[in-house]
Protein backbone atom coordinates (compact mmCIF):
# COMPACT_ATOMS: atom_id res chain seq x y z
CA UNK A 1 0.00 0.00 0.00
CA UNK A 2 2.48 2.14 -0.58
CA UNK A 3 1.22 3.63 -4.30
CA UNK A 4 -0.79 6.41 -2.94
CA UNK A 5 1.21 8.66 -1.27
CA UNK A 6 0.76 12.72 -2.51
CA UNK A 7 -2.86 13.13 -1.50
CA UNK A 8 -3.01 11.29 1.56
CA UNK A 9 -0.08 13.42 2.96
CA UNK A 10 -1.42 15.60 2.17
CA UNK A 11 -4.07 15.28 4.52
CA UNK A 12 -2.52 14.04 6.98
CA UNK A 13 -1.05 17.18 7.71
CA UNK A 14 -4.20 19.00 7.13
CA UNK A 15 -5.94 21.04 9.86
CA UNK A 16 -8.71 18.99 11.81
CA UNK A 17 -12.68 19.90 12.35
CA UNK A 18 -16.08 19.41 10.48
CA UNK A 19 -15.78 22.97 8.91
CA UNK A 20 -13.02 21.51 6.30
CA UNK A 21 -15.33 19.72 3.91
CA UNK A 22 -14.02 16.30 1.95
CA UNK A 23 -15.99 16.15 -1.17
CA UNK A 24 -15.76 12.98 -3.36
CA UNK A 25 -16.78 12.75 -6.74
CA UNK A 26 -18.32 9.00 -7.09
CA UNK A 27 -17.34 7.01 -10.74
CA UNK A 28 -14.18 6.80 -11.76
CA UNK A 29 -13.01 8.36 -8.75
CA UNK A 30 -14.13 6.44 -5.29
CA UNK A 31 -14.79 3.37 -7.63
CA UNK A 32 -12.99 2.32 -11.19
CA UNK A 33 -15.27 2.79 -14.00
CA UNK A 34 -19.16 3.98 -13.93
CA UNK A 35 -21.52 2.37 -12.10
CA UNK A 36 -23.99 3.44 -14.77
CA UNK A 37 -22.51 0.70 -17.09
CA UNK A 38 -22.78 -1.74 -14.78
CA UNK A 39 -26.50 -0.95 -14.26
CA UNK A 40 -27.26 -1.17 -18.11
CA UNK A 41 -25.22 -4.87 -18.89
CA UNK A 42 -26.84 -6.09 -15.81
CA UNK A 43 -30.44 -5.01 -17.12
CA UNK A 44 -29.32 -6.47 -20.73
CA UNK A 45 -28.44 -9.80 -19.03
CA UNK A 46 -31.36 -9.80 -17.23
CA UNK A 47 -33.34 -9.28 -20.10
CA UNK A 48 -35.14 -6.75 -18.49
CA UNK A 49 -34.67 -4.15 -21.05
CA UNK A 50 -37.03 -3.84 -24.11
CA UNK A 51 -35.89 -3.51 -27.89
CA UNK A 52 -37.42 0.52 -27.46
CA UNK A 53 -35.53 1.21 -24.33
CA UNK A 54 -32.65 -0.39 -26.20
CA UNK A 55 -32.47 1.44 -29.14
CA UNK A 56 -33.12 4.71 -27.69
CA UNK A 57 -30.93 4.35 -25.05
CA UNK A 58 -28.20 3.09 -27.81
CA UNK A 59 -29.45 6.59 -29.59
CA UNK A 60 -29.23 8.56 -26.83
CA UNK A 61 -25.58 7.40 -25.36
CA UNK A 62 -24.42 8.42 -28.65
CA UNK A 63 -25.68 11.69 -28.86
CA UNK A 64 -24.80 12.65 -25.88
CA UNK A 65 -21.11 11.28 -26.34
CA UNK A 66 -20.69 13.39 -29.30
CA UNK A 67 -22.09 16.29 -27.35
CA UNK A 68 -25.03 16.49 -29.33
CA UNK A 69 -26.80 16.01 -25.89
CA UNK A 70 -26.14 17.37 -22.40
CA UNK A 71 -26.45 15.48 -19.42
CA UNK A 72 -30.25 16.45 -18.44
CA UNK A 73 -31.13 14.85 -21.54
CA UNK A 74 -29.58 12.08 -20.90
CA UNK A 75 -31.28 11.43 -17.52
CA UNK A 76 -34.64 12.54 -18.96
CA UNK A 77 -34.63 9.49 -21.61
CA UNK A 78 -33.74 7.27 -18.83
CA UNK A 79 -36.22 8.54 -16.81
CA UNK A 80 -38.99 8.21 -19.06
CA UNK A 81 -38.84 4.47 -19.33
CA UNK A 82 -38.67 3.94 -15.27
CA UNK A 83 -42.47 5.32 -15.36
CA UNK A 84 -44.16 3.29 -12.81
CA UNK A 85 -41.35 1.36 -11.49
CA UNK A 86 -41.09 1.27 -7.52
CA UNK A 87 -38.18 3.05 -6.04
CA UNK A 88 -37.65 0.10 -3.84
CA UNK A 89 -36.95 -2.26 -6.71
CA UNK A 90 -33.85 0.31 -7.66
CA UNK A 91 -32.70 0.45 -3.84
CA UNK A 92 -32.64 -3.68 -3.80
CA UNK A 93 -30.84 -3.21 -7.84
CA UNK A 94 -28.73 -1.17 -6.24
CA UNK A 95 -27.78 -3.48 -3.11
CA UNK A 96 -27.37 -6.55 -6.02
CA UNK A 97 -24.95 -4.17 -8.39
CA UNK A 98 -22.75 -3.44 -5.13
CA UNK A 99 -22.26 -7.31 -4.52
CA UNK A 100 -21.80 -8.43 -8.30
CA UNK A 101 -19.89 -5.83 -9.50
CA UNK A 102 -19.11 -2.45 -7.29
CA UNK A 103 -18.02 -3.31 -4.28
CA UNK A 104 -14.87 -4.75 -6.06
CA UNK A 105 -14.23 -1.82 -8.03
CA UNK A 106 -13.59 0.64 -4.79
CA UNK A 107 -9.96 1.85 -5.23
CA UNK A 108 -8.24 0.97 -1.41
CA UNK A 109 -5.82 4.18 -2.12
CA UNK A 110 -9.73 6.31 -2.18
CA UNK A 111 -10.46 4.13 0.75
CA UNK A 112 -7.52 5.47 2.46
CA UNK A 113 -7.94 8.77 1.59
CA UNK A 114 -11.88 8.73 2.81
CA UNK A 115 -10.54 7.14 5.99
CA UNK A 116 -8.08 10.13 6.83
CA UNK A 117 -10.23 12.72 6.35
CA UNK A 118 -12.56 10.79 8.68
CA UNK A 119 -9.58 10.32 11.29
CA UNK A 120 -8.98 14.36 10.77
CA UNK A 121 -12.55 15.16 11.44
CA UNK A 122 -13.42 16.82 7.97
CA UNK A 123 -17.04 16.81 6.89
CA UNK A 124 -17.25 13.62 4.11
CA UNK A 125 -19.48 13.92 1.58
CA UNK A 126 -20.08 11.96 -2.25
CA UNK A 127 -21.43 15.00 -4.52
CA UNK A 128 -22.10 12.63 -7.75
CA UNK A 129 -24.23 13.40 -10.99
CA UNK A 130 -25.29 9.19 -10.61
CA UNK A 131 -28.40 7.89 -8.52
CA UNK A 132 -28.32 7.36 -4.47
CA UNK A 133 -29.17 3.51 -5.90
CA UNK A 134 -25.55 3.76 -7.49
CA UNK A 135 -23.86 5.20 -4.62
CA UNK A 136 -25.45 3.69 -1.21
CA UNK A 137 -24.42 0.42 -0.67
CA UNK A 138 -20.73 1.67 -1.27
CA UNK A 139 -21.41 5.35 0.83
CA UNK A 140 -22.50 2.88 3.92
CA UNK A 141 -19.48 0.71 3.33
CA UNK A 142 -17.18 4.01 3.51
CA UNK A 143 -19.06 5.42 6.55
CA UNK A 144 -20.06 8.67 4.26
CA UNK A 145 -22.87 10.24 6.02
CA UNK A 146 -23.78 12.86 3.40
CA UNK A 147 -24.66 11.70 -0.41
CA UNK A 148 -24.99 14.63 -3.26
CA UNK A 149 -26.93 12.89 -6.04
CA UNK A 150 -28.81 13.63 -9.29
CA UNK A 151 -32.52 12.19 -8.74
CA UNK A 152 -35.65 11.24 -10.09
CA UNK A 153 -39.35 12.01 -9.19
CA UNK A 154 -40.84 9.59 -6.89
CA UNK A 155 -44.84 9.91 -6.27
CA UNK A 156 -46.46 7.42 -3.82
CA UNK A 157 -43.01 4.54 -4.16
CA UNK A 158 -43.08 5.16 -7.76
CA UNK A 159 -41.16 6.68 -10.48
CA UNK A 160 -43.02 9.31 -12.61
CA UNK A 161 -41.32 8.82 -15.51
CA UNK A 162 -39.57 12.73 -14.59
CA UNK A 163 -36.29 14.19 -13.29
CA UNK A 164 -36.23 16.45 -9.83
CA UNK A 165 -34.05 19.81 -11.29
CA UNK A 166 -31.59 21.09 -11.27
CA UNK A 167 -29.34 17.93 -11.60
CA UNK A 168 -26.58 17.72 -9.39
CA UNK A 169 -24.21 18.00 -13.04
CA UNK A 170 -21.91 21.07 -13.64
CA UNK A 171 -23.21 23.84 -12.00
CA UNK A 172 -25.57 21.69 -9.59
CA UNK A 173 -22.85 20.14 -7.98
CA UNK A 174 -21.55 23.72 -7.42
CA UNK A 175 -24.83 24.24 -5.48
CA UNK A 176 -24.99 21.37 -4.09
CA UNK A 177 -21.70 22.00 -2.63
CA UNK A 178 -22.79 25.84 -1.22
CA UNK A 179 -26.05 24.35 0.45
CA UNK A 180 -24.19 21.67 2.20
CA UNK A 181 -21.53 24.10 3.55
CA UNK A 182 -24.48 26.52 4.59
CA UNK A 183 -26.04 23.75 6.14
CA UNK A 184 -23.34 22.09 8.19
CA UNK A 185 -20.91 25.30 8.93
CA UNK A 186 -18.08 24.21 5.87
CA UNK A 187 -16.07 26.71 4.89
CA UNK A 188 -15.57 25.78 1.10
CA UNK A 189 -12.20 27.65 0.90
CA UNK A 190 -10.68 25.32 2.97
CA UNK A 191 -12.31 22.20 1.61
CA UNK A 192 -11.54 19.33 -0.71
CA UNK A 193 -12.98 18.18 -3.79
CA UNK A 194 -11.42 14.83 -5.58
CA UNK A 195 -12.68 14.11 -8.81
CA UNK A 196 -12.00 12.56 -12.52
CA UNK A 197 -13.54 14.68 -14.76
CA UNK A 198 -13.37 18.16 -16.54
CA UNK A 199 -16.99 18.28 -16.05
CA UNK A 200 -16.47 18.78 -12.57
CA UNK A 201 -14.44 21.90 -12.90
CA UNK A 202 -16.75 24.75 -11.67
CA UNK A 203 -16.58 23.43 -8.55
CA UNK A 204 -13.21 22.07 -8.14
CA UNK A 205 -12.43 26.07 -8.99
CA UNK A 206 -15.02 26.54 -6.17
CA UNK A 207 -13.39 24.60 -3.66
CA UNK A 208 -9.92 25.74 -1.79
CA UNK A 209 -8.14 22.65 -2.15
CA UNK A 210 -9.23 21.14 -5.87
CA UNK A 211 -7.80 17.37 -5.92
CA UNK A 212 -7.86 15.50 -9.59
CA UNK A 213 -8.13 12.23 -8.93
CA UNK A 214 -7.42 9.84 -11.93
CA UNK A 215 -8.05 12.74 -14.40
CA UNK A 216 -9.54 12.38 -17.71
CA UNK A 217 -7.22 14.05 -20.69
CA UNK A 218 -8.62 17.29 -20.16
CA UNK A 219 -8.64 17.87 -16.54
CA UNK A 220 -5.47 16.53 -16.27
CA UNK A 221 -4.10 19.28 -18.98
CA UNK A 222 -6.39 22.07 -16.76
CA UNK A 223 -4.31 20.80 -13.35
CA UNK A 224 -1.61 20.41 -14.78
CA UNK A 225 -1.52 24.38 -16.25
CA UNK A 226 -3.05 25.55 -13.00
CA UNK A 227 -0.43 23.62 -11.15
CA UNK A 228 -2.96 21.07 -8.69
CA UNK A 229 -1.61 18.80 -8.00
CA UNK A 230 -3.10 14.92 -9.34
CA UNK A 231 -2.60 11.64 -8.52
CA UNK A 232 -3.76 8.44 -10.57
CA UNK A 233 -5.13 5.10 -8.57
CA UNK A 234 -4.37 1.55 -11.32
CA UNK A 235 -5.45 -0.99 -7.88
CA UNK A 236 -9.10 -1.37 -9.76
CA UNK A 237 -10.59 -1.69 -13.12
CA UNK A 238 -8.96 -3.42 -16.44
CA UNK A 239 -5.55 -5.42 -15.48
CA UNK A 240 -2.99 -5.54 -17.37
CA UNK A 241 -1.48 -8.39 -19.19
CA UNK A 242 0.88 -9.07 -16.59
CA UNK A 243 -1.55 -9.42 -13.91
CA UNK A 244 -3.19 -12.27 -15.74
CA UNK A 245 0.29 -13.72 -16.20
CA UNK A 246 0.96 -13.12 -12.59
CA UNK A 247 -2.50 -14.72 -11.33
CA UNK A 248 -2.56 -17.77 -13.93
CA UNK A 249 0.90 -18.32 -12.62
CA UNK A 250 0.22 -17.93 -8.71
CA UNK A 251 -2.73 -20.21 -9.00
CA UNK A 252 -0.98 -22.72 -10.99
CA UNK A 253 1.86 -23.04 -8.02
CA UNK A 254 -0.39 -24.82 -6.37
CA UNK A 255 -0.01 -27.90 -8.80
CA UNK A 256 3.36 -27.24 -9.45
CA UNK A 257 4.60 -27.22 -5.37
CA UNK A 258 2.22 -30.42 -5.10
CA UNK A 259 4.37 -32.04 -8.24
CA UNK A 260 7.47 -31.28 -6.13
CA UNK A 261 6.63 -32.67 -3.43
CA UNK A 262 6.57 -35.97 -4.77
CA UNK A 263 9.82 -37.17 -4.43
CA UNK A 264 9.77 -37.10 -0.86
CA UNK A 265 6.61 -38.56 -0.71
CA UNK A 266 7.76 -41.30 -2.86
CA UNK A 267 11.56 -41.31 -1.63
CA UNK A 268 9.86 -41.32 2.23
CA UNK A 269 6.39 -42.92 2.32
CA UNK A 270 5.52 -39.60 4.17
CA UNK A 271 2.45 -38.11 2.74
CA UNK A 272 2.42 -35.85 5.85
CA UNK A 273 5.74 -34.58 4.76
CA UNK A 274 5.49 -34.43 1.46
CA UNK A 275 2.35 -32.23 2.13
CA UNK A 276 4.04 -29.78 4.36
CA UNK A 277 6.59 -29.29 1.86
CA UNK A 278 4.17 -28.56 -0.74
CA UNK A 279 2.49 -26.23 1.56
CA UNK A 280 5.30 -24.06 2.38
CA UNK A 281 6.41 -23.80 -1.11
CA UNK A 282 3.20 -22.64 -2.21
CA UNK A 283 3.16 -19.99 -0.18
CA UNK A 284 6.30 -18.86 -0.62
CA UNK A 285 5.89 -18.94 -4.77
CA UNK A 286 2.32 -17.89 -5.08
CA UNK A 287 3.02 -14.89 -2.77
CA UNK A 288 6.69 -14.09 -4.73
CA UNK A 289 4.69 -14.46 -7.84
CA UNK A 290 2.17 -12.12 -7.37
CA UNK A 291 4.01 -9.07 -5.75
CA UNK A 292 2.40 -9.98 -2.05
CA UNK A 293 5.14 -8.09 0.14
CA UNK A 294 3.52 -9.36 4.02
CA UNK A 295 4.42 -7.04 6.89
CA UNK A 296 3.70 -9.48 9.68
CA UNK A 297 3.62 -8.57 13.32
CA UNK A 298 3.57 -11.40 16.42
CA UNK A 299 4.93 -14.09 14.18
CA UNK A 300 6.22 -15.62 17.29
CA UNK A 301 2.48 -16.61 18.15
CA UNK A 302 1.90 -19.17 15.03
CA UNK A 303 4.51 -21.67 17.03
CA UNK A 304 4.03 -21.16 20.54
CA UNK A 305 0.90 -23.28 20.98
CA UNK A 306 0.14 -25.91 18.05
CA UNK A 307 -1.87 -27.78 17.77
CA UNK A 308 -4.06 -24.95 17.70
CA UNK A 309 -7.45 -23.58 16.00
CA UNK A 310 -6.36 -20.60 13.29
CA UNK A 311 -9.09 -18.21 12.92
CA UNK A 312 -8.75 -15.42 10.17
CA UNK A 313 -11.00 -12.77 8.87
CA UNK A 314 -11.33 -13.63 4.88
CA UNK A 315 -11.14 -10.71 2.21
CA UNK A 316 -9.65 -12.12 -0.69
CA UNK A 317 -8.47 -15.20 -2.73
CA UNK A 318 -4.99 -14.26 -1.68
CA UNK A 319 -6.12 -15.62 1.82
CA UNK A 320 -5.09 -18.93 1.00
CA UNK A 321 -1.46 -18.22 0.08
CA UNK A 322 -1.03 -15.92 2.67
CA UNK A 323 -1.82 -18.14 5.24
CA UNK A 324 0.03 -20.81 3.76
CA UNK A 325 3.25 -18.68 3.89
CA UNK A 326 2.41 -18.10 7.32
CA UNK A 327 1.41 -21.23 8.97
CA UNK A 328 3.71 -23.32 6.41
CA UNK A 329 3.19 -27.60 7.59
CA UNK A 330 1.09 -29.63 9.81
CA UNK A 331 -2.44 -28.07 8.88
CA UNK A 332 -5.69 -28.73 7.68
CA UNK A 333 -8.89 -26.34 7.02
CA UNK A 334 -12.17 -25.97 6.10
CA UNK A 335 -13.35 -25.20 2.39
CA UNK A 336 -16.72 -24.55 0.43
CA UNK A 337 -17.84 -28.26 -1.36
CA UNK A 338 -17.54 -26.22 -4.92
CA UNK A 339 -13.50 -26.08 -4.52
CA UNK A 340 -13.40 -30.10 -4.43
CA UNK A 341 -14.88 -29.91 -7.85
CA UNK A 342 -12.36 -28.01 -8.76
CA UNK A 343 -10.12 -30.34 -11.26
CA UNK A 344 -6.94 -31.67 -9.84
CA UNK A 345 -6.96 -27.95 -7.30
CA UNK A 346 -9.54 -29.62 -5.71
CA UNK A 347 -7.91 -33.13 -5.33
CA UNK A 348 -4.99 -31.84 -3.52
CA UNK A 349 -6.55 -30.05 -1.33
CA UNK A 350 -8.48 -32.37 -0.21
CA UNK A 351 -5.21 -34.57 0.24
CA UNK A 352 -3.37 -31.60 2.12
CA UNK A 353 -6.34 -31.88 4.65
CA UNK A 354 -9.08 -30.01 3.82
CA UNK A 355 -12.70 -30.74 4.70
CA UNK A 356 -15.46 -29.75 2.06
CA UNK A 357 -18.67 -28.29 3.13
CA UNK A 358 -21.89 -27.35 2.12
CA UNK A 359 -22.57 -24.14 3.80
CA UNK A 360 -26.34 -24.92 3.43
CA UNK A 361 -26.65 -27.59 5.27
CA UNK A 362 -25.37 -26.62 8.47
CA UNK A 363 -26.43 -29.81 10.25
CA UNK A 364 -24.07 -32.14 8.30
CA UNK A 365 -21.27 -29.52 7.92
CA UNK A 366 -20.73 -29.86 11.52
CA UNK A 367 -20.70 -33.52 11.45
CA UNK A 368 -18.31 -33.68 7.84
CA UNK A 369 -15.99 -31.54 10.29
CA UNK A 370 -15.79 -34.56 12.89
CA UNK A 371 -12.44 -35.74 11.08
CA UNK A 372 -10.81 -32.38 12.08
CA UNK A 373 -11.68 -33.24 15.62
CA UNK A 374 -9.06 -36.02 15.22
CA UNK A 375 -6.30 -34.45 13.09
CA UNK A 376 -5.82 -32.10 15.92
CA UNK A 377 -5.42 -34.75 18.81
CA UNK A 378 -4.01 -37.69 17.09
CA UNK A 379 -2.22 -36.01 14.30
CA UNK A 380 -1.53 -32.97 16.09
CA UNK A 381 -2.43 -30.90 13.18
CA UNK A 382 -3.68 -26.99 13.23
CA UNK A 383 -6.89 -25.91 11.68
CA UNK A 384 -7.02 -23.14 9.67
CA UNK A 385 -10.99 -21.39 9.67
CA UNK A 386 -12.98 -18.47 8.19
CA UNK A 387 -15.45 -17.93 11.07
CA UNK A 388 -17.27 -15.37 8.98
CA UNK A 389 -17.68 -18.24 6.81
CA UNK A 390 -17.45 -16.65 3.53
CA UNK A 391 -15.23 -13.96 1.70
CA UNK A 392 -16.16 -10.07 3.25
CA UNK A 393 -17.04 -7.73 -0.13
CA UNK A 394 -15.31 -4.76 2.19
CA UNK A 395 -12.71 -4.93 4.78
CA UNK A 396 -15.38 -4.82 7.45
CA UNK A 397 -15.43 -7.76 9.68
CA UNK A 398 -18.63 -9.92 9.24
CA UNK A 399 -20.57 -11.91 11.87
CA UNK A 400 -18.95 -15.14 12.77
CA UNK A 401 -20.31 -18.54 12.92
CA UNK A 402 -19.41 -21.15 16.13
CA UNK A 403 -18.14 -23.96 14.38
CA UNK A 404 -14.35 -23.18 15.01
CA UNK A 405 -15.20 -21.97 18.59
CA UNK A 406 -16.84 -25.78 18.99
CA UNK A 407 -14.41 -27.54 17.75
CA UNK A 408 -11.76 -25.67 19.83
CA UNK A 409 -13.87 -26.54 22.81
CA UNK A 410 -14.07 -30.43 22.08
CA UNK A 411 -10.52 -30.54 20.71
CA UNK A 412 -9.19 -28.82 24.06
CA UNK A 413 -6.56 -26.62 21.91
CA UNK A 414 -5.79 -23.20 22.01
CA UNK A 415 -7.19 -20.27 19.33
CA UNK A 416 -4.87 -18.17 17.50
CA UNK A 417 -6.51 -15.34 16.12
CA UNK A 418 -4.67 -14.19 12.41
CA UNK A 419 -6.06 -10.38 11.42
CA UNK A 420 -5.51 -10.13 7.71
CA UNK A 421 -5.58 -6.15 7.45
CA UNK A 422 -5.86 -5.82 3.54
CA UNK A 423 -5.70 -9.02 1.41
CA UNK A 424 -8.64 -7.36 -0.63
CA UNK A 425 -5.88 -4.89 -2.06
CA UNK A 426 -4.55 -7.91 -4.15
CA UNK A 427 -7.74 -9.47 -4.91
CA UNK A 428 -11.10 -8.22 -3.30
CA UNK A 429 -13.99 -10.39 -3.83
CA UNK A 430 -15.46 -11.35 -7.48
CA UNK A 431 -12.03 -9.81 -8.28
CA UNK A 432 -10.40 -12.38 -10.88
CA UNK A 433 -6.98 -10.11 -11.33
CA UNK A 434 -4.32 -10.55 -8.60
CA UNK A 435 -2.23 -7.14 -8.38
CA UNK A 436 0.68 -6.66 -6.04
CA UNK A 437 0.61 -4.70 -2.60
CA UNK A 438 1.92 -4.82 0.98
CA UNK A 439 -0.61 -7.25 3.50
CA UNK A 440 -0.31 -6.22 6.72
CA UNK A 441 -1.22 -9.22 9.22
CA UNK A 442 -1.49 -8.72 12.58
CA UNK A 443 -0.92 -12.92 14.49
CA UNK A 444 -2.33 -12.57 17.91
CA UNK A 445 -1.66 -14.47 21.49
CA UNK A 446 -3.44 -17.63 21.42
CA UNK A 447 -6.61 -17.28 23.00
CA UNK A 448 -7.14 -20.48 26.09
CA UNK A 449 -10.07 -22.27 25.41
CA UNK A 450 -9.85 -24.47 28.18
CA UNK A 451 -12.38 -22.94 30.29
CA UNK A 452 -14.96 -22.59 27.74
CA UNK A 453 -18.56 -24.00 27.26
CA UNK A 454 -21.59 -24.70 25.16
CA UNK A 455 -23.32 -22.03 27.45
CA UNK A 456 -20.89 -19.13 26.83
CA UNK A 457 -19.90 -19.93 23.35
CA UNK A 458 -21.63 -16.68 22.39
CA UNK A 459 -19.43 -14.46 24.85
CA UNK A 460 -16.34 -15.73 23.33
CA UNK A 461 -17.39 -15.93 20.03
CA UNK A 462 -17.78 -11.81 21.00
CA UNK A 463 -14.50 -12.01 22.73
CA UNK A 464 -12.41 -13.36 19.72
CA UNK A 465 -14.26 -11.18 17.40
CA UNK A 466 -13.68 -7.97 19.62
CA UNK A 467 -9.71 -9.01 18.95
CA UNK A 468 -9.99 -8.82 15.06
CA UNK A 469 -12.68 -4.97 15.57
CA UNK A 470 -9.62 -3.86 17.71
CA UNK A 471 -6.89 -4.48 15.94
CA UNK A 472 -8.39 -3.01 12.64
CA UNK A 473 -9.72 -0.24 14.30
CA UNK A 474 -13.08 -1.03 14.09
CA UNK A 475 -14.16 -1.63 17.76
CA UNK A 476 -16.13 2.05 18.23
CA UNK A 477 -17.98 1.50 14.90
CA UNK A 478 -19.11 -2.09 16.31
CA UNK A 479 -20.31 -0.39 20.10
CA UNK A 480 -22.76 2.03 18.22
CA UNK A 481 -23.55 -0.70 16.24
CA UNK A 482 -24.52 -2.64 19.62
CA UNK A 483 -26.16 0.56 20.97
CA UNK A 484 -28.46 1.53 18.29
CA UNK A 485 -29.58 -2.49 18.34
CA UNK A 486 -30.39 -2.18 22.37
CA UNK A 487 -32.04 0.82 21.33
CA UNK A 488 -29.50 3.28 23.85
CA UNK A 489 -27.59 6.43 23.48
CA UNK A 490 -25.04 6.22 21.00
CA UNK A 491 -21.79 8.43 22.27
CA UNK A 492 -19.64 9.93 19.65
CA UNK A 493 -16.16 9.45 19.91
CA UNK A 494 -13.75 11.91 19.06
CA UNK A 495 -11.31 10.23 16.16
CA UNK A 496 -7.86 10.48 16.63
CA UNK A 497 -6.04 12.45 14.53
CA UNK A 498 -2.70 10.83 14.17
CA UNK A 499 -3.71 7.16 13.85
CA UNK A 500 -2.58 5.58 10.27
CA UNK A 501 -5.67 5.55 8.29
CA UNK A 502 -6.59 1.58 8.36
CA UNK A 503 -7.41 -0.23 5.87
CA UNK A 504 -11.41 -1.04 7.29
CA UNK A 505 -13.89 -4.00 6.22
CA UNK A 506 -17.15 -5.54 5.09
CA UNK A 507 -20.21 -4.10 4.08
CA UNK A 508 -23.48 -3.57 6.20
CA UNK A 509 -25.82 -6.11 4.76
CA UNK A 510 -29.03 -5.08 5.19
CA UNK A 511 -32.67 -4.76 4.71
CA UNK A 512 -34.27 -1.50 4.30
CA UNK A 513 -36.83 -2.14 6.40
CA UNK A 514 -34.47 -1.73 9.20
CA UNK A 515 -32.80 1.09 8.12
CA UNK A 516 -32.92 4.47 10.44
CA UNK A 517 -32.66 7.51 9.13
CA UNK A 518 -29.26 9.39 9.78
CA UNK A 519 -29.42 12.51 8.20
CA UNK A 520 -32.39 15.01 7.67
CA UNK A 521 -32.99 18.37 6.49
CA UNK A 522 -35.50 19.30 3.84
CA UNK A 523 -36.28 17.29 1.07
CA UNK A 524 -35.82 18.47 -2.47
CA UNK A 525 -38.99 20.23 -3.94
CA UNK A 526 -40.97 18.27 -5.79
CA UNK A 527 -43.85 19.16 -8.32
CA UNK A 528 -47.39 20.39 -6.82
CA UNK A 529 -48.54 16.78 -7.30
CA UNK A 530 -45.51 14.63 -6.00
CA UNK A 531 -45.28 13.29 -2.72
CA UNK A 532 -41.60 14.33 -0.91
CA UNK A 533 -39.72 11.04 -0.98
CA UNK A 534 -38.52 10.00 2.28
CA UNK A 535 -35.00 10.85 3.50
CA UNK A 536 -32.32 8.18 2.34
CA UNK A 537 -30.77 6.47 5.23
CA UNK A 538 -26.68 7.24 5.19
CA UNK A 539 -23.91 5.37 6.99
CA UNK A 540 -22.65 7.73 10.18
CA UNK A 541 -19.62 5.92 11.11
CA UNK A 542 -21.33 2.69 12.22
CA UNK A 543 -21.03 -0.77 10.81
CA UNK A 544 -24.19 -2.33 10.45
CA UNK A 545 -23.78 -5.45 11.69
CA UNK A 546 -25.45 -9.03 12.18
CA UNK A 547 -27.07 -9.03 15.98
CA UNK A 548 -25.23 -7.46 18.52
CA UNK A 549 -21.72 -8.47 19.29
CA UNK A 550 -22.95 -9.52 22.82
CA UNK A 551 -24.99 -12.87 21.08
CA UNK A 552 -23.16 -12.50 17.39
CA UNK A 553 -24.59 -15.43 15.74
CA UNK A 554 -25.03 -15.41 12.16
CA UNK A 555 -28.33 -14.61 11.35
CA UNK A 556 -30.23 -15.86 8.16
CA UNK A 557 -30.20 -13.97 5.13
CA UNK A 558 -32.89 -11.50 5.32
CA UNK A 559 -33.14 -11.94 8.91
CA UNK A 560 -30.82 -10.00 9.87
CA UNK A 561 -30.62 -6.58 12.62
CA UNK A 562 -29.41 -4.15 11.34
CA UNK A 563 -29.44 -0.77 12.60
CA UNK A 564 -27.69 2.96 12.21
CA UNK A 565 -26.20 5.90 14.03
CA UNK A 566 -28.54 8.68 13.78
CA UNK A 567 -28.37 12.66 14.22
CA UNK A 568 -30.32 14.60 15.59
CA UNK A 569 -32.84 16.31 12.65
CA UNK A 570 -31.61 19.38 11.22
CA UNK A 571 -33.65 22.56 10.54
CA UNK A 572 -31.22 24.00 8.26
CA UNK A 573 -32.15 23.53 4.24
CA UNK A 574 -30.34 21.24 2.49
CA UNK A 575 -28.97 21.35 -1.38
CA UNK A 576 -31.81 21.36 -3.72
CA UNK A 577 -32.22 18.75 -5.74
CA UNK A 578 -29.98 16.49 -3.99
CA UNK A 579 -30.51 14.15 -0.78
CA UNK A 580 -28.24 14.09 2.24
Amino acid sequence: MTKYKSHLQDVLKSPEGPQIGALFDFDGTIIAGYSATAMLWEKIKRREMKAEELVETANVMAQYSMGGMGFSGLMTAAAKFMKGVTEDSYFEFGEELYEKYIARKVYPEARALIEAHQAKGHTVAIISSATIYQIEPTARDLDIEHVLCSQYEVVNGEFTGDIIRPLCFGDGKVQAAEQLAKAHDLKLEKSYFYSDSFDDIELLERVGKPRPLNPNTKLREVATEKGWPLEKYESRGQGKPVDYVRTISATGSLIGSAIASLPIWALTGSQREAMNFSTGLFGDFATALTGCELEVTGEEHLWTSRPCIFVFNHQSKADVMILAKLIRRDMGGVGKKEIKDTPIIGKLMELAGTVFIDRADAKNAIKAMEPLIEAIQVDGKSIVIAPEGTRTLSPKVGPFKKGAFHMAMQAKVPMVPIVIHNAGDIAPKNEFVMRPAKVRVDVLPPVDTSKWSVRTINDHVAEVRGMFLDALGQTEEEEALEALVNDEPVVAKKRSTVRKPATKTARKTASRATRKPVSTGKTPARKAAAQKAPVKTRAAKTTARTAAKKTNAAAPRGKRVVARKTSPPKTTGEPTGVKT
